[in-house]
């Protein structure tokens, strides 16, 4: 049996200590400020696979003051980053295998049909936030060095596996992990992708709008300006300039996504009494950027728009709208399609699934811009998880996606870093 049919008896044979491993996992609510727990999991996970680990805490200077820092967390003790190197004999390419740990909170228990942290298994597929993004994808990882650790097989590059905290809050532990000297000559994201491969990722930032009206009795409202109202003036500038924008995106990869890089309002706030006419609204979103864009660039899309409106509007001449960017901010990344990178994936894919690869770009930010711009690492994204599952209620998984991918990550682990003796 070559070592090719060896990986992938081997991975079938141990699903279940895959599945098993997942539940862990999803069972440790990891949400902000509360990733300790399943940390440990990830940790002894590596600590039985023998390799070097390097586990620590966000603080400093020079990563709360490096440019690309945008969080609005102060306190990182008791959650930290985790790297473990499985180290190779020397002359091959190194590969830097990148996954997070942190979830979003779980919304409305009552939009849930199982508890949001059960990790319950029903018809090959495990409930629970985390499930699909993106835990299944790191148990993926970690399944694919398992495998080649199990079977004896010895690379000649290094494999470098991460397990960050602040993803989903704007990308702090992978930047950490980049300025504590963790670079490869490629790397893995396995953020949902449905298995296809998505070499480019639009980036996003947040930010925030203030608008702003004049008090009044409800009963003489015509005596005020109302907020409110005003705002929906704010929304529908926005939708234009979204509209503005990916019309100008013109990209084959986004053929397929409705909006490529959309504007989101996810916050509003405004008013404080039924019988007033309410004087402020604060509108907070989610502002997309292209791949080949500039966060500069982008800015100052919004910056124009909003000019603009306060300069032709006759209340906004008056109290104009303000606007600032604040918390999370995840950069924008590509890869060629060209990439030896790219290429060692798809052909690996193809001798797992006989088929090519569907090749999309990313319709959410990750922590690969973090890897592409500040790292200098050519960044794939591939995962088992669903991309429209992603954050969603009866977020799931199925299973033996997470096997499949596993089995091409391996695949692709052994023919990038070479092997001894291959």
């Amino acid at each position: 049996m070559n070592v090719e049919a060896s990986i992938k008896q081997w991975l079938y044979n141990h699903e279940q200590e895959g599945i098993e491993l997942l539940q862990k996992l999803v069972q440790e609510p990891s949400k902000r400020g509360r990733e300790a727990k399943a940390q440990a999991i990830i940790m002894e996970k590596c600590k039985q696979l023998g390799m070097d680990i390097d586990c620590w805490e966000l603080e400093g200077d020079s990563l709360r003051q490096h440019p690309q820092f945008h969080c609005d967390r102060s306190d990182f003790s008791g959650n930290p980053n985790l790297a473990a190197v499985l180290k190779g004999s020397g002359g091959g390419k190194s590969i830097l295998l990148n996954g997070h740990i942190d979830v979003v909170p779980e919304g409305n228990l009552h939009d849930w049909v199982e508890h949001p942290f059960s990790g319950i298994v029903k018809d090959g597929k495990m409930y629970g936030r985390g499930t699909t993004d993106m835990k299944g994808g790191t148990v993926s990882l970690l399944m694919a060095m398992d495998a080649i650790i199990s079977l004896g097989i010895q690379l000649k590059g290094d494999v470098i596996f991460e397990s960050v905290i602040e993803e989903e809050s704007g990308g702090a532990g992978t930047l950490a992990a980049v300025l504590r000297g963790y670079r490869a000559d490629g790397a893995i994201i396995p953020e949902p992708t449905n298995l296809k491969f998505f070499p480019l990722q639009q980036g996003s930032m947040w930010f925030r709008i203030t608008v702003k009206g004049k008090s009044a009795h409800g009963g003489t409202r015509y005596a005020g300006v109302n907020a409110i109202e005003q705002a929906m003036v704010v929304i529908d500038a926005i939708r234009e300039l979204e509209t503005k924008r990916n019309e100008a995106l013109d990209h084959p990869l986004y053929e397929t996504i409705p909006i490529p890089i959309p504007i989101n309002l996810g916050k509003i706030s405004g008013g404080d009494w039924p019988s007033s006419v309410p004087d402020t609204v604060i509108l907070e979103g989610r502002f997309g950027v292209a791949p080949n864009e500039s966060i500069e660039a982008a800015q100052l899309s919004l910056t124009e728009c909003l000019s603009e409106l306060n300069t032709v509007h006759e209340w906004f001449q008056i109290k104009p709208v303000e606007w600032e960017w604040f918390g999370a901010r995840w950069l924008p990344g590509q890869l060629e399609e060209n990439h030896p990178l790219m290429q060692v994936l798809t052909d690996k894919f193809i001798s797992v699934f006989n088929k090519e690869p569907v090749i999309e770009a990313s319709p959410w930010g990750t922590d690969g811009g973090y890897l592409s711009v500040v790292g200098k690492i050519p960044v794939m994204v591939f995962g088992p998880g669903i991309t429209e599952m992603a954050h969603d209620a009866n977020e799931y998984i199925e299973l033996r996606k997470i096997t499949e991918a596993a089995h091409v990550i391996a695949l692709t682990i052994m023919e990038w870093c070479g092997m001894d003796d291959a």
